[in-house]
């Protein structure tokens, strides 16, 4: 790792400069909040805090950087799971909360234009009021749309539409050396060379910073539906998962839930849900522009679901049912930070696979002393697996926690899954980069990071061990 300058007060003085006096801040509130992300890790703290307002701000300011050997952390909400937000090496966590406008919404071509620090939330309201969609919906949408293209983010709609990197259609971006680049546009089609669109999304803020976004919208389906499933057993809603696509069915949303992620959720969402006395849940979204063909779907997923072990179908219609039903989903993460100690890997695997990995994965929970809890969006075999500590001492939790996800990995990938589907590698997944991709892709990983980042001070300490 390179040797970094440590900011002093003529550093200061000249970030001032660029930014505005206003705009940077070492008080310890302030530090405080941009030492954290919502991952489990210990803090690390920023010598400074830089709130810039415009891309001309954050190229002088990366340039400066750069020159001076100072590390830089992008940062939105901090809402990532994963450590990427955690400036390990000090230095400035560069906070893009206040790059917020939506810059443009084109109907003509579908497109939104937007700076990094605006809420997923935000252009979810500003595109739906028009009828239009973004369809991206991760589970946290007070997440931004910076933090959710560096990485990948996926969501609850993924199943249907894809992840974040199927909506981005440009970026504008400041390289740690200062340059701006603008990738892509609002072109539907562009085979132009090799696309480095491709190589921003998903980078975790290792190779730039992005300070403005176009995203493809689509047209907002007219009919929504929901089904919320109680089974009789884990393995019989996993099995359920793989009989709903079997059918043709197209959900926009198919969830996998366990009695205790519902009993945890209705504890901290402080309400009932349709039903918490029974082992695995399946919530089952189903969209259309026609009754006839919501009502198809709806008969096919709730005939198969019944069929598989279900022990009933609940049926939401209204949105405010199914609004109150994906407000519990959401919570899901809060619940289990609220009142438990615990880990998650965003374990994705082949969706055939499901009923075997949960076959495989369950028998950790008496291995290890521990609850392994899977929920997530099963409909893409993006199983969201927390460990949750037990009975384990301070110093024995770490080396449990540890030995409990490395073999969820491990079992991941004789199924031909991945370390990740949509938290990203950061700081806390690091060390299993190598198991999934081997030694040559780290190796040319690495090397796309130096040409970019020659000097290394972008996000250092991240996705390479």
């Amino acid at each position: 790792m390179p040797k970094y300058t440590e900011i002093k007060p003529e550093n200061r003085a000249d970030i001032e400069a660029i930014v505005g006096e206003e705009n940077v801040s070492t008080a310890p509130e302030d530090i405080e909040r941009h030492s954290i992300d919502e991952s489990p890790l210990e803090p690390h703290p920023p010598s400074i805090v830089v709130s810039p307002h415009t891309t001309i701000e954050v190229s002088k300011l990366m340039a400066y950087a750069n020159k001076h050997m100072i590390p830089v952390t992008p940062q939105g909400s901090r809402t990532g799971l994963s450590g990427a937000n955690h400036p390990v090496y000090g230095g400035i966590a560069l906070n893009l909360e206040h790059m917020n406008k939506i810059i443009e919404l084109d109907e003509d071509n579908l497109m939104i234009t937007v700076e990094p620090g605006v809420l997923v939330m935000d252009v979810h309201e500003k595109t739906e009021e028009i009828g239009l969609l973004y369809p991206p919906d991760p589970g946290e949408n007070s997440g931004t749309i910076g933090g959710n293209i560096n990485t990948n983010a996926g969501g609850m709609r993924a199943m249907k539409y894809g992840v974040t990197r199927d909506f981005v259609n440009g970026l504008e971006v400041v390289l740690p050396t200062g340059e701006v680049v603008n990738l892509g546009g609002k072109t539907v089609k562009d085979s132009t060379a090799y696309s480095l669109i491709d190589l921003i999304i998903g980078s975790e803020g290792t190779l730039g910073v992005v300070t403005k976004a176009t995203l493809r919208l689509v047209p907002k389906p007219l009919k929504t539906a929901l089904i919320y499933a109680p089974f009789e057993s884990v393995e019989d809603a996993a099995k359920a998962v793989s009989e709903i696509i079997r059918r043709k069915v197209n959900p926009f949303a198919l969830e996998f839930l366990t009695q205790h992620a519902v009993v945890t959720i209705e504890r901290y969402i402080e309400r009932k849900l349709p039903d918490n006395s029974n082992p695995a849940y399946l919530l089952v979204g189903v969209e259309s522009n026609s009754d006839t063909e919501l009502e198809t779907a709806l008969e096919t997923a709730g005939e198969a679901c019944l069929e598989l072990g279900a022990v009933e179908v609940y049926l939401a219609e209204t949105q405010k049912q199914q609004d109150d039903l994906w407000e519990a989903r959401k919570a899901m993460a809060d619940a289990y930070t609220a009142f438990y100690e615990s880990d998650e890997a965003d374990i994705c695997v082949p969706r055939s696979k499901i009923p075997e990995f949960v076959e495989k994965a369950m028998p950790l929970e008496e291995k290890y002393g521990v609850l392994v809890i899977a929920v997530g969006h099963a409909g893409d075999g993006n199983i969201h697996w927390s460990v949750v500590r037990q009975d384990q001492s301070d110093e024995e939790w770490p080396v449990v926690l540890e030995e409990a996800i490395e073999e969820l990995i491990e079992i991941s990938m004789e199924l031909g899954g991945t370390i990740s589907g949509e938290h990203g590698i950061g700081y806390t997944k690091k060390q299993y980069l190598a198991l999934k991709v081997g030694d040559k892709q780290v190796e040319l990983m690495k090397g796309i990071k130096n040409v970019f980042d020659p000097n290394g001070i972008m996000n250092p300490g991240k996705v390479f061990p």
